[in-house]
């Protein structure tokens, strides 16, 4: 009959998946590489997160109902300067590279989805359920992260909660799953001959490749990836490969200000009536008062230099670049913390939109190389870049780095 689960046209029959690639040892090949790769995803995820320091103030912390998932939270540190870009380079470049393993081990198992009855037992079930979170997690995650990246994220909400509670859902069914079929895994790939189960046809089609050279197109198709993404955490020749990344390419422009953004004045609706020189003033305000400094008077203060990257969560980044400006602690010092430096809410003259605030720890004020900086690579800072002044501070995401600086308040936050 049409509606017996066992007939072959029906894809709930064993009979109906009819390729000779799938098996216990090709899952298990593509299982092992996700185990590695989704656990560096995983880690390199959290500690992106907790760059943004979100303990510091509601203002960094896009997730305020994390309760205990923020257990692991520490103060971001400056040093080494390029930790940030190494890290999301990391996380964005190989959460894209994994695409095709993952999109090949949801493949391989798609008639477990199928198999009828859905739960033969408690312990069953249970299974069942941990692959249903595992799968629309996993896509979740991915589809997510790939619209950010591309900076086309179409989402109802903010991405970043969203990304990072479904982060948590999803890992939680990863480490059930591989708790469960790991031993099984490395078993498949030792044993000499491959084991029988559920995913192997009992009427296989005719083959037309072999599970190694399955493999290797796998291989080939997550190397193509990496290729056309990895470019956009570097600079000159290398940019250019990066065909499928936003921000790969060629420079945006030549010259000292030639180098990647996000968002440009006109997008954060800035113009040169509240930039221009007569116009714009710089408000400090610490533990003594405030002061107001125009952009000439922050020229006369000693300016210092750091050579210095941006690096943006959607996993691109530029080379160092030469910044030059005031040091934050001697801001700081003009308001009363002349020995102990303190955190610091900086406030920017864009009106709307995401992280036009943002907060900076204590450590980050302190640190030499942190500035608000008025030049780059020996020209003014463009008004793309943050003209008049804006933040630059080592192993930052970029966001924090905050641009079009209007106001800055010391103190403990």
């Amino acid at each position: 009959m049409r509606d017996d689960p066992r007939d072959p046209r029906l894809p709930t029959s064993p009979g109906f998946w009819r390729s000779p690639l799938r098996g216990p040892w090709f899952t298990s090949v593509l299982g092992l590489v996700l185990l590695a790769g989704i656990t560096v995803l995983f880690v390199t995820g959290l500690l992106s997160y907790a760059a943004y320091n979100p303990n510091l103030s509601p203002v960094n912390d896009k997730t305020p109902d994390k309760g205990i998932l923020g257990f692991y939270l520490f103060a971001w540190p400056t040093n080494p300067h390029w930790l940030y870009r190494l890290n999301q380079g990391v996380h964005v470049t190989l959460g894209i590279t994994l695409i095709p393993v993952l999109l090949a081990k949801l493949w391989s198992v798609v008639p477990r989805l199928f198999t009828l009855p859905p739960a033969r037992s408690l312990a069953h079930a249970l299974e069942r359920v941990s692959l249903l979170l595992l799968v629309g997690g996993g896509l979740f995650e991915f589809v997510t992260g790939v619209l950010n990246v591309q900076l086309d994220y179409v989402f109802p909400g903010s991405f970043y909660p969203l990304h990072f509670y479904g982060a948590w859902v999803f890992f939680a069914a990863f480490v059930a799953h591989a708790l469960l079929k790991t031993p099984t895994a490395l078993r498949n790939l030792r044993g000499m001959r491959e084991e029988k189960d559920d995913l192997v046809s009992p009427r296989p089609a005719e083959p037309t490749v072999s599970r190694r050279g399955a493999l290797w197109f796998v291989g080939g198709g997550s190397l193509l990836l990496f290729v056309t993404t990895v470019g956009q955490n570097f600079g000159g020749v290398l940019r250019r490969t990066a065909l499928l990344a936003p921000h790969g390419g060629g420079e945006p422009g030549s010259g000292p200000n030639g180098f990647q953004i996000n968002k440009t004045a006109a997008y954060a609706g800035i113009g040169t009536a509240e930039t221009a020189e007569d116009a714009w003033r710089l408000v400090v305000t610490g533990r003594t008062g405030t002061v107001r400094l125009s952009r000439a008077q922050l020229a006369e203060l000693p300016l210092y230099s750091s050579a210095l990257p941006i690096a943006c969560v959607e996993g691109w980044s530029t080379p160092d670049q030469w910044w030059r400006g005031v040091r934050l602690r001697d801001l700081a010092a003009l308001v009363g913390y002349e020995d102990d430096p303190p955190d610091v809410f900086v406030e920017s003259l864009q009106r709307h939109g995401a992280f036009r605030k943002a907060a900076l720890r204590a450590n980050q004020v302190a640190d030499p190389r942190s500035l608000l900086a008025l030049y780059v690579n020996g020209e003014e800072l463009s008004p793309d870049h943050g003209h008049p002044a804006r933040i630059i501070v080592p192993a930052a995401p970029g966001v924090l780095n905050t641009k079009w600086v209007a106001r800055m308040t010391f103190g403990d936050l």
